[in-house]
């Protein structure tokens, strides 16, 4: 019987001895914010990661060949379109990566794929980043080489500088110096907006003067995505 993807997902996280919830928080060191229940539904088939989980996951299992350990060149000719279509994406971002590359080979670079989340995070009152809700995209030139994703923002509280429905693209770091734009977590909501620090008080700072900064609440406590570099 032909062995799942989500099967094998399984065998492999249970080899490494690690546990679903312990998986899903070294994806997120990875930078790949998704919940232990993401990791349960790949590994039942209800949904499948994306290729930059799948590669991600390859990585925290030990799994040196990927094409071996889940046959994925002898079996593209038994897949549909769709099937064909993931499983040329996930071997164009395991050429990006580096870490499979044939190093006699010496074919043009592949593209670079950045993640773009899909839910807004608010340029105005604030909307949770869900974290397992976005789609890789193609970068072009116009994408900073520093960044690592993008966040279409929501709102008009960042103009003239973000427009509503724009994309902003964040380097991802845990701090940021005063006066830098930043995306942010802050209780429960994410925010795009610029950090201030003076006289030990926190803000977050819309750039349309219309809206008032946000005071910060050390005992709500503040996360840093990262920084807006484009």
């Amino acid at each position: 019987m032909k062995t799942s993807i989500g099967e094998k997902l399984n065998a492999l996280r249970c080899a490494r001895g690690i546990s679903q919830k312990r998986a899903a928080e070294l994806l997120r060191e990875e930078g790949i914010y998704v919940t232990n229940q993401a990791v349960s539904k790949w590994e039942t088939n209800l949904t499948q990661p994306n290729a930059e989980q799948f590669l991600a996951l390859c990585r925290i299992y030990g799994v040196k060949d990927v094409m071996a350990e889940f046959s994925v060149a002898s079996g593209r000719s038994l897949l549909n379109a769709e099937g064909r279509r993931k499983a040329d994406e996930y071997v164009g971002l395991l050429i990006a990566s580096g870490m499979y590359k044939d190093e006699s080979d010496d074919a043009v670079r592949t593209a670079r794929i950045i993640p773009v989340f899909r839910l807004a995070a608010s340029a105005g009152t604030g909307q949770f980043l869900d974290s397992d809700e976005y789609d890789n995209i193609e970068a072009d030139s116009s994408v900073p080489e520093s960044a690592d994703f993008g966040v279409r923002l929501a709102g008009d509280s960042m103009t003239p500088r973000f427009a509503d429905g724009q994309i902003v693209w964040v380097h991802r770091q845990e701090t940021l110096d005063s006066g830098e734009t930043g995306v942010f977590l802050y209780g429960g909501d994410a925010y795009c907006k610029r950090f201030e620090r003076s006289d030990g008080v926190v803000r977050l700072v819309s750039l349309n003067a219309e809206y008032r900064p946000i005071i910060v609440d050390p005992e709500i406590g503040l996360r840093v995505f990262g920084k807006v570099v484009g």
